[in-house]
């Protein structure tokens, strides 16, 4: 089979423009489908600091919208296993009428530098922020994004909260969600009447191996009270967060199964005007003492190297071109990371040789099939 691979190559450019458009599409199609795996495995498998494999995040057991008194924080940090709690509170405010959504949480400032031990600042920031009350702290893509520095005074136009924090920037962070705005919770507190309750506290754990017991523990303590608790891994409650969106698993399958029919259709269709018009040098191979088998393997090898071809400059096309993106920019902090994975290239590659088999299967039996005298007689 080796000897016959330059008849297979040489077919193959037979028709260049054919060839170069069947190619295209499925590549095309493939970087698609590459795109949407690899959104459904960051949406699957979100990234996490090596420091959140000991933080546990501690909320309303009914629902993430339900708030949970202040004092919760004392309790919980009394918890053996616990190291350090901190209270946060979503905020969800407007800073200009037109500009880009990001993230603003209320926070224990102290507790939380600690707690969320990944954010980078400056020891100078750190201090500036903590000192304060009025003071708050961005991510560094946010910054860059809106063109803020240490020193610039905003105004969050509260839309859940009847007040609009006055805040002054004292630090620009890196690492960790790059689409993250913190202030501080006592003034948010204060301004909404001090109400002491926060939506969730981050709990940092002494060890990796303490962590069932501490779930355990603290949801047992407030398991009777008017604001039982559900605690789990920070992975897991972002996991349960992007659950809300809804079933995206099932809608990317679709998608991607409709693309795959779409490109065993383009494909079997060139396939099949590629075997029609070679119909009488299909009889003269026979004649020369070509197998029928052999026949079908040179056929279907067409059709795999065109579909693999385009399969494989799919999917890496889309491994270089959103390694060379940034992701968080484009998607505001949507996804942290865009990374092609190999097995989603293993899975595209996979779906080459499928599109090849099928596109090329039925019209290449048909033709393999065809007594010598029948094919050289069709024109």
């Amino acid at each position: 089979m080796m000897r016959l691979l330059p008849l297979l190559f040489k077919n193959s450019l037979r028709n260049r423009r054919r060839t170069l458009l069947t190619v295209s599409s499925i590549a095309v199609s493939l970087f698609l489908i590459a795109a949407l795996l690899t959104v459904l495995s960051e949406l699957r498998d979100p990234p996490v600091a090596p420091e959140g494999a000991l933080r546990l995040v501690t909320r309303h057991k009914v629902s993430l919208g339900n708030i949970l008194p202040i004092s919760h924080a004392q309790k919980i940090a009394q918890v053996s296993g616990v190291e350090k709690v901190c209270a946060t509170q979503w905020f969800g405010g407007v800073y200009k009428e037109e500009g880009p959504w990001f993230a603003q949480f209320a926070v224990d400032a102290e507790s939380f530098l600690q707690v969320y031990s990944e954010l980078r600042l400056s020891t100078e920031e750190a201090q500036a922020f903590l000192m304060d009350r009025t003071g708050a702290i961005a991510a560094r893509s946010l910054a860059e994004r809106n063109g803020w520095k240490p020193g610039d005074r905003m105004v969050l136009r509260g839309t859940i909260f009847r007040m609009n924090p006055e805040l002054t920037l004292r630090g620009i962070y890196e690492g960790g969600d790059q689409n993250s705005f913190y202030f501080h919770w006592d003034y948010f507190n204060e301004g909404i009447g001090n109400l002491n309750f926060a939506g969730t506290f981050g709990v940092k754990v002494k060890s990796a191996d303490l962590i069932p017991q501490v779930v355990q523990e603290i949801d047992s303590i407030f398991e009777n009270s008017i604001a039982p608790t559900k605690t789990e891994t920070e992975k897991a409650f972002i996991l349960g967060f992007v659950s809300m969106i809804g079933n995206v698993q099932l809608l990317i399958t679709s998608i991607c199964t409709v693309v795959i029919f779409t490109i065993i259709l383009v494909a079997a269709n060139s396939m099949a005007m590629s075997i029609r018009e070679r119909v009488h040098e299909i009889g003269v191979l026979k004649s020369l003492g070509f197998s029928r088998q052999k026949i079908l393997g040179l056929l279907i090898g067409e059709s795999l190297l065109l579909s693999v071809t385009g399969a494989l400059t799919g999917a890496l096309g889309a491994r270089i071109t959103f390694d060379h993106l940034n992701i968080i920019s484009i998607t505001r902090g949507f996804l942290q990371r865009f990374y092609v994975t190999p097995d989603t290239i293993v899975i595209c590659f996979a779906i080459g040789l499928l599109v090849g088999m099928v596109a090329a299967g039925v019209p290449a039996w048909h033709a393999a099939s065809l007594p010598p005298a029948e094919a050289l007689g069709r024109v």
